[in-house]
C-alpha cells in the first residue's frame, strides 16, 4: 500500500512563494496520476492541479493557473507544487492524492483518487 506524506507548508505574506512536496512510500508497482487538492475552513475540498504519470499532461483550477506549477520526479516518487504570488485566498490545507492509471491519464475529480495524504497547512497573510 502506497502512503503519501506532504511537507513544505507554512505561514507567509501575500506575494511570497512556497514549494510543497508529497513523498510516496511503500509498494507501488503501477503507474499513477497525481493531484493537489485544498480545503479552506468551512469550504469543500477543491481541486488545485493534476499531473499524469508521464508528466506530459497537467491541469489547473483557473484561480491558480499562471501562479502554481505542478511537477513530479518519478525516480524519487515525489510530487511538487510550486506556488508563487500567493494570495490570502490560497490559505488552506493542501493534500496530495494518487490514482492508479495509464501514463497519460489526467485524474482530477475527488472520487477518482484512492490514496490521500494527511495534508499540510498553508497560511497567507495580507
Amino acid at each position: 500500500q502506497v502512503q503519501l506524506v506532504e511537507s513544505g507548508g507554512g505561514l507567509v505574506q501575500a506575494g511570497a512563494s512556497l514549494r510543497l512536496s508529497c513523498a510516496a512510500s511503500g509498494r507501488a508497482f503501477s503507474m499513477y496520476g497525481m493531484a493537489w487538492f485544498r480545503q479552506a475552513p468551512g469550504k469543500e475540498r477543491e481541486f488545485v492541479a493534476a499531473i499524469s504519470w508521464s508528466g506530459g499532461n497537467t491541469a489547473y483550477v483557473d484561480s491558480v493557473r499562471g501562479r502554481f506549477t505542478i511537477s513530479r520526479d518519478n525516480s524519487g516518487n515525489i510530487l511538487y507544487l510550486q506556488m508563487n504570488s500567493l494570495k490570502p485566498e490560497d490559505t488552506a490545507v493542501y493534500s496530495c492524492a494518487l490514482k492508479y492509471s495509464g501514463p497519460t491519464y489526467l485524474p482530477h475529480t475527488k472520487d477518482e483518487f484512492s490514496v490521500w495524504g494527511q495534508g499540510t497547512q498553508v497560511t497567507v497573510s495580507s
